[in-house]
C-alpha cells in the first residue's frame, strides 16, 4: 500500500472547503483505543484525508479525537452531529462535543439521523435543535449546519428539510444497490439536483455494503456487512467516486479503512454497470432498505 499517491479533492459545497471525496466517518473510532485511533490519524495524513465527520453518540469518537486536535486541528474540516431534538439539550450536547474535542469550535455542526417525522417537527420547530444549531453558529462555535440520515425515506425527508432551513450540507446512502431501489433512486436525483442548485454539499454513506449481516457471527464493527476484498472495494468505492458533487463517508472499521483510501487514492474511471452486476451477484449483494 502506497499513501503516496493523494486523494482527489472537491468543494465541499459553498463552504469555500477543498475536501478529500472521501471523509474520515469517525464512527470507527467509537471502541478502539487511544493507540489504535492514532494509527488511524497517521494513514489519514499519509492519504492527505482533510475531513473528520464524527457525532456526539459515536461511542468514544469524539473523545478519540480530541489529543488530535492540539496539533491538527488546521488540518482538518472538523464536523459532528448532534442527535437531540429539543433547543436545550441540543444546546447542550453541543457544548459537551466541543469539550470532547478539545476546540474552540467546529467547521460543520449537523441534525443527527433526521427521519422520523415526529421528531423532524420537534427539532425544526420552536424550541427545537436546529435553533440551538443557528445560536451556535451566531456565537462562532459552529461555521456551517448540515442535516444527515439513512432509511429509504431520507432523500424525502431531506429535501423538506432544505425547504424548511437553508442547509450547508446533507448525508444520506449512496451505493449501487441502493440507486436499484426505483423510489429511493428517484428521491435521489431530486434531492442531489436541488443540492446542485443551492450548491449544498452531498455527503454518502453505506459505499461498501455488502447487505445486512446474513449471521450473528460479526466479524466487523460495522452493523452492516461490508465488502471485503480490495478488488470489490475498488468497484464500490469508485462507482460512487465517478458522481462529480459526491463525498464519500468512509468505513465505520478502523480494520477495512485502509483498503477504502487505498482504493480512492487509485481512481481513475467510474466502473460499468455491467462490472456493477458482475459484483452484486458474485457478492450475493443486497440493499439495506429491507
Amino acid at each position: 500500500m502506497s499513501g503516496s499517491k493523494q486523494i482527489e479533492k472537491r468543494l465541499f459545497g459553498r463552504t469555500g472547503h477543498m475536501s478529500t471525496v472521501t471523509l474520515f466517518g469517525a464512527a470507527a473510532l467509537g471502541s478502539v483505543s487511544q493507540a489504535e485511533a492514532d494509527r488511524t490519524l497517521d494513514l489519514l495524513l499519509e492519504y492527505g484525508v482533510n475531513h473528520i465527520d464524527t457525532a456526539a453518540s459515536y461511542g468514544d469518537a469524539e473523545l478519540r479525537i480530541g489529543p488530535w486536535m492540539a496539533r491538527h486541528r488546521k488540518d482538518f474540516f472538523l464536523a459532528t452531529k448532534t442527535g437531540q431534538r429539543t433547543y436545550a439539550a441540543a444546546r447542550e450536547e453541543i457544548h459537551r462535543s466541543l469539550d470532547r474535542l478539545r476546540v474552540d469550535s467546529v467547521d460543520l455542526i449537523q441534525l443527527h439521523a433526521l427521519v422520523h417525522p415526529d421528531e423532524w417537527d420537534t427539532a425544526m420547530g420552536p424550541g427545537g435543535a436546529l435553533e440551538a444549531c443557528i445560536e451556535a453558529r451566531e456565537q462562532g462555535l459552529v461555521r456551517f449546519i448540515g442535516v444527515t440520515g439513512h432509511g429509504r425515506t431520507i432523500a424525502a425527508m431531506h429535501r423538506r428539510s432544505l425547504e424548511r432551513f437553508d442547509f450547508d450540507s446533507v448525508l444520506l446512502p449512496y451505493s449501487y444497490t441502493v440507486m436499484q431501489d426505483e423510489v429511493y433512486e428517484h428521491d435521489f436525483e431530486l434531492l442531489f439536483k436541488m443540492c446542485q442548485e443551492r450548491n449544498v454539499a452531498v455527503q454518502t454513506i453505506k459505499t461498501i455494503t455488502r447487505g445486512p449481516w446474513a449471521t450473528t457471527e460479526r466479524t466487523r464493527s460495522t452493523w452492516y456487512q461490508p465488502l471485503e476484498a480490495q478488488s470489490d472495494i475498488d468497484l464500490a468505492v469508485h462507482w460512487a467516486m465517478g458522481r462529480p458533487g459526491i463525498f464519500l463517508n468512509t468505513v465505520g472499521d478502523i480494520h477495512l479503512l485502509p483498503r477504502v483510501l487505498d482504493a480512492a487514492a487509485r481512481y481513475e474511471r467510474r466502473p460499468t454497470d455491467e462490472e456493477m452486476k458482475a459484483l452484486v451477484q458474485t457478492e450475493r449483494m443486497t440493499s439495506l432498505f429491507v
